[in-house]
């Protein structure tokens, strides 16, 4: 018992190293410890309005109106949320009259949150499945790589971005996909690729998703900007034409960007099977890890969402709020880009444009991007990714003249 002590001390947390934090949660504790006053952070996707504040939307307001006045009880969801959410759900990614929907091939389960929805899928392959890898894209959202190796299935990377065209380089994402095996998981971003804002064409979604059936990958959809590029139903082009030729796929999304419900956590996961009895027995697989995990979801975020797109009017109201809403991020792309042109007499920065989403990856080095924290108070994170939504007409100025400062 002595020798036990000796070597491991007398309790138990005395061993415990201390964690390193995201680098995005890491970024945002520097940001809130900087008493600068014209300093911005462009770290952490969040929308934000001409006058710096992430908005609650007058739609949300009216649906929350509506169940504070209707709501009957506070009693539990059951295991996969509202019921008429998911299938709100299943229209918004697919379509009303999608064939997937009408042959009762689909089943969604609402989540705290996309990157819950996208744990207890992790959790699931690795538990349920003989998949043993998943291919991400090269760069991507750090917590993909993160929750896929927590749940114990490899990490393999395919080729995405090309760093000096600024564009997507299909063929060597394809050269990497060549090494792809039976049963290895194909993770995509459905679009406004995070952190690129690059997506693939409609030709190159096909050519994937045919090698996807070829190969017989899973392929697995990250949603979380349906909305931000073109709209609500081109921004899932991807999806169906994988729908076309791959029988089993899986679909998470967030409804944070596009309802600009941050703190609900509002998001799910939708299983596409080849019939009804497969996909009902995947559901219930998936279902038992969240009963050993969080047991059943939070209702208000889910209700907002539900009340919203079960009523034309209130849905019409929200169409009008996510368009305003990306046509603002277009508009302070666009101005970021003739500002900084302006200052630089360069065409340099002008494949921002070109970009989609909330997001831009930026050429910046990681010693820009430590200046532009130290000397003006300008957070973004190491891969250069900056967040467009975060931009106003008032600080472009000041970010450009900053860039400008630390690039020459």
């Amino acid at each position: 018992m002595i020798l036990i002590i000796l070597i491991y001390g007398l309790y138990m947390f005395e061993k415990i190293k201390f964690a390193l934090q995201d680098p995005i949660i890491d970024l945002l504790e520097k940001f809130n410890l900087d008493q600068r006053k014209e300093k911005i952070n462009l770290g952490i996707g969040i929308y934000k309005n001409e006058f710096g504040k992430t908005p609650i939307l007058e739609s949300v307001k009216k649906a929350e109106k509506y169940l504070l006045e209707n709501e009957v009880t506070k009693n539990y969801l059951n295991i996969i949320g509202i019921p008429n959410f998911c299938n709100l759900t299943q229209n918004l990614l697919l379509g009303k009259n999608n064939p997937i929907i009408k042959e009762n091939r689909a089943r969604t389960s609402q989540t705290p949150g996309g990157t819950s929805a996208l744990r207890i899928i992790a959790d699931f392959l690795s538990s349920n499945s003989f998949i043993k890898r998943v291919w991400i894209s090269n760069p991507t959202w750090p917590n993909h790589n993160t929750i896929f190796k927590n749940s114990g299935l490899e990490i393999c990377q395919y080729n995405y971005y090309d760093s000096h065209n600024h564009n997507l380089n299909f063929e060597k994402m394809l050269n990497s996909l060549k090494y792809t095996k039976f049963g290895d998981v194909l993770l995509l971003h459905g679009c406004c690729h995070n952190p690129t804002g690059i997506d693939p064409t409609p030709e190159q979604w096909k050519i994937l998703s045919l090698l996807a059936e070829k190969k017989k990958l899973l392929p697995i959809f990250d949603f979380a900007y349906q909305g931000f590029s073109t709209d609500l139903y081109q921004d899932t082009l991807s999806l169906r034409i994988f729908a076309k030729n791959n029988p089993e796929i899986i679909v998470l999304n967030s409804y944070s960007k596009n309802f600009s419900l941050y703190n609900e956590r509002v998001g799910s996961y939708t299983i596409i099977a080849k019939n009804s009895v497969h996909a009902e027995n995947v559901l219930s697989q998936t279902k038992l890890i969240i009963r050993s995990n969080y047991s059943n979801p939070p209702s208000h975020g889910a209700a907002i969402v539900s009340t919203i797109l079960s009523n034309k009017i209130l849905k019409k109201e929200w169409i009008m709020e996510l368009t305003s809403m990306r046509n603002r991020i277009k508009k302070m792309r666009r101005l970021l880009v003739k500002n900084l042109k302006e200052r630089s007499n360069s065409e340099h920065f002008d494949f921002i444009k070109k970009q989609n989403g909330m997001f831009s990856f930026t050429d910046l080095d990681k010693h820009n991007i430590e200046r532009l924290r130290k000397e003006y108070g300008i957070y973004l994170i190491d891969s250069g990714r900056i967040n467009i939504a975060a931009l106003t007409s008032k600080n472009i100025p000041f970010l450009c003249d900053s860039i400008i400062s630390v690039t020459r």
